[in-house]
């Protein structure tokens, strides 16, 4: 004799819902659209269950590229120390935690304050900067993936923050009232870091500092993506978000200040990001290996859930300008180290296909 049948909702239904709703389920985790896992293998695979061991270098920007208000002039022998940690941690990691990047602890913690009182709004409240299902802009979910393709278990909040002219005004919320004013300052001060970072990132090259900031260009656009992390009743059997690489230059992310859960893979090790409440993690994306012919690596990486609390993060996207071509650095060509990846264009739409497919778009620029 059977059991009582199990009416499960329809796609439409889920996908009419955000997760931060579905989170209020006792069965959350187990809507079949956003599993991705299966529980036992989550359990028993070794690469779910990391040592502790090396972790994500630590680097000071402040001792490479000195701010403007610094009183201290950098030493130089820690300076070149500081650049070659720079180098081997983009060479072998693809990532770095970035401090004395100019930008105050208190700001951080008022940014990280207004995305909970954005994603802790009613819903309806939220709904007022929603996107529709296959538009990115906004809030809610990604476009619907390829068939077949998972969910991410995850809402989040996408908007273009520079420059000022691709803004578009009916998806920034009104409430918190506080909210545009922290965004547009937070967009200056992450521009900056931008430009430290990409110089300190040549400089570790022995490059001409300016050179990536040259393939970027001068209105290479900044994009943030304010995510939430609801808890889920079945943390192995979702993902916040499913593992990938960017198809940035590079993306910059401020973790939640009491929370871990986005890891990167090394060695076939999924490695945990420890969570440095004023650190900045510097992420290489697939354009920046294509700029560095592959010395710097961009990381495949990941957002695990968590089944009792929830979880913030505020990522920003440095992108090159639209129609742009970039390609290895001449500096980084030479015999022993012939060119690896062809000149391309508009990368970021050719990486966003095959993300929708669950793969990665690298090989399409590899010569």
């Amino acid at each position: 004799m059977s059991g009582p049948s199990v009416c499960l909702p329809s796609a439409e239904e889920l996908l009419s819902k955000r997760v931060q709703e579905l989170g209020l389920d006792p069965k959350s985790g187990e809507h079949h659209l956003y599993i991705c896992r299966k529980a036992e293998a989550a359990d028993q695979d070794p690469e779910e269950n990391v040592s502790p061991g090396p972790t994500i270098p630590v680097i000071d920007l402040g001792i490479i590229i000195s701010p403007e208000n610094s009183t201290t002039p950098c030493n130089g022998h820690e300076r070149e120390e500081e650049l070659q940690k720079l180098r081997s941690a983009l060479s072998s990691w693809g990532c770095f935690q970035a401090i004395g990047h100019g930008i105050s602890g208190s700001f951080l913690d008022k940014l990280r304050q207004v995305a909970r009182e954005f994603f802790g709004q009613p819903m309806e409240e939220k709904k007022k900067v929603a996107k529709g299902v296959e538009e990115f802009e906004g809030y809610g979910g990604d476009p619907v993936p390829a068939q077949g393709q998972p969910l991410d278990w995850s809402d989040r909040l996408f908007l273009d923050v520079y420059p000022a002219h691709r803004r578009k005004p009916q998806y920034w919320p009104e409430t918190p009232a506080s909210f545009s004013k922290v965004l547009e300052e937070y967009t200056e001060k992450i521009k900056k870091v931008t430009e430290w970072a990409s110089r300190a990132m040549a400089l570790s090259l022995s490059l001409e500092e300016g050179c990536f900031m040259d393939q970027f260009g001068e209105e290479a656009p900044l994009q943030v993506r304010f995510n939430y992390y609801s808890p889920c009743s079945r943390p192995n059997l979702v993902l916040g978000l499913k593992p990938h690489a960017d198809g940035s230059g590079y993306t910059i992310i401020l973790q939640d200040d009491g929370v871990e859960g986005l890891q990167v893979l090394k060695e076939g090790r999924w490695v945990t990001v420890p969570s440095l409440p004023h650190a900045l993690l510097v992420v290489m994306g697939d354009q920046m290996e294509i700029m560095t012919n592959g010395e710097f690596k961009s990381p495949v990486h990941r957002v695990l859930s968590n089944s009792e609390r929830e979880r913030i993060s505020i990522a920003v996207f440095y992108t090159p300008e639209a129609g742009k071509e970039i390609g290895p650095q001449e500096g980084l060509i030479n015999e022993d180290r012939p060119k690896a990846y062809k000149n391309v264009k508009d990368y970021a739409d050719i990486h966003w296909g095959y993300y929708q497919q669950g793969t990665r778009a690298i090989h399409v620029a590899k010569v």
